[in-house]
């Protein structure tokens, strides 16, 4: 029997686009003889929708809410998995949902928001859970987490948007002071490189700084290595049964990978992460490649994460230092493309994302959930006072 497979992407999301182009992959590559696939749209405004026209990413451009193709619908937060819709007579079931696959970027989506609520609702779903989301959404978490893991990461300091407001010039003494130059600024929960900034003097850093605090109220201001590589890679998997991809080095005509380099450029839109100039394998010693494949399965556990991930590493080449530098816990394009020439074809990656997703809805189950205590036998007696922690 097929399952009902619902692909969630959009989002109320600077990432909201190339949410819809991953989102879209999914779709097309599901396997049909296994599972009814069907989009669920969230509008930028945080609005749901279905249809079949969703399947086309030419409608969202001129994409239009009261279109009677469209079905509003909403998910419940409590464990019946229907997604449903309102009527003049009530609220109808438009479908059940099997298991979630969340091809969503950026805040609202990937951020642990949306995972929550597929918890509350009991449908196992495709990406990692609260915590993991929650920490790989975060620059200023996530480094945190990685450095008390015993992970190596560059130096870094960061601030609130209150802070560089009341005293900018503050802000920037203090990142020449701890870090120095050159620096890059980044918001502390966005991706796809969005509002990031070098800086190699006072001038730049704060204007980094100024556009990174438009984006968020956290900003990470991060020691920038000069002469470094970008190396990539996959893991996929749940608990301790992982499979580590394949190593890529995206190829850069700057100092880092922005926005338009990662998907639109080389036809991007349409072929997602795919596109990016890329050396897979990436041209690095086997020792380099044997220890990212170790601190990678370290990331994945100790953030506790789920399904497919893309964890981004920095070589300073000076030093041969490997830093970890994020993790991204719904990449784009389910970073299939580092598993395809291991064999493994994407409709294979999206069968084992649902092989995970469902693997960690039996063992929640497994928990305990109920404590008998005589507390509120205590309340009737007492009353809320007689109650000491």
């Amino acid at each position: 029997m097929k399952k009902n497979m619902a692909v969630f992407f959009g989002g109320r999301s600077v990432e909201h686009d190339v949410s819809i182009i991953t989102g879209n992959q999914i779709i097309e590559n599901a396997d049909k003889e296994k599972y009814n696939v069907f989009p669920v749209y969230i509008a930028r405004n945080g609005q749901w929708f279905c249809g079949d026209v969703l399947r086309d990413t030419q409608y969202y451009k001129d994409f239009d809410p009261n279109d009677k193709k469209l079905t509003k619908v909403y998910l419940e937060p409590h464990p019946t998995k229907e997604l449903k819709y309102a009527t003049k007579f009530g609220t109808k079931v438009f479908a059940q949902i099997d298991v979630a696959m969340l091809a969503m970027h950026g805040m609202h989506g990937e951020d642990g928001t949306l995972q929550g609520l597929m918890e509350l609702a009991d449908i196992p779903y495709s990406s990692a859970g609260v915590t993991g989301s929650a920490t790989g959404m975060d620059k200023i978490v996530m480094k945190c987490a990685f450095r008390g893991a015993g992970l190596p990461v560059l130096p870094a300091v960061y601030f609130e948007r209150s802070a560089f407001r009341a005293d900018p010039q503050a802000v920037v003494k203090k990142t020449e002071e701890e870090i120095g130059y050159p620096v890059f600024v980044k918001p502390a929960n966005l991706g796809s490189s969005i509002g990031i900034s070098k800086a190699t003097n006072a001038q730049e850093l704060e204007n980094a700084l100024e556009i990174a605090f438009s984006y968020d109220r956290r900003v990470l201001a991060e020691h920038a290595v000069e002469n470094l590589v970008e190396i990539n890679s996959a893991v996929l998997g749940y608990g301790g049964d992982v499979k580590v991809s394949l190593l890529e080095q995206p190829i850069s005509w700057q100092g880092f990978l922005d926005f338009e380099e990662k998907y639109l450029r080389s036809e991007g839109a349409s072929k997602g992460m795919k596109s990016l100039a890329r050396q897979i394998p990436a041209p690095i010693e086997k020792e380099q490649t044997d220890k990212i494949v170790q601190m990678s399965k370290e990331v994945f556990t100790t953030l506790d994460l789920k399904g497919v991930v893309r964890i981004d590493y920095i070589i300073d080449k000076d030093t041969n230092q490997v830093y970890v530098n994020e993790v991204n816990t719904i990449p784009g394009s389910f970073a299939y493309y580092l598993y395809e020439p291991m064999g493994i074809p994407f409709q294979e990656l999206i069968d084992e994302c649902v092989r995970c997703a469902e693997m960690q809805m039996r063992d929640k189950h497994d928990n305990s959930y109920a404590f008998d205590s005589n507390i509120l036998d205590k309340m009737k007696q007492g009353g809320l006072k007689g109650i000491k922690k």
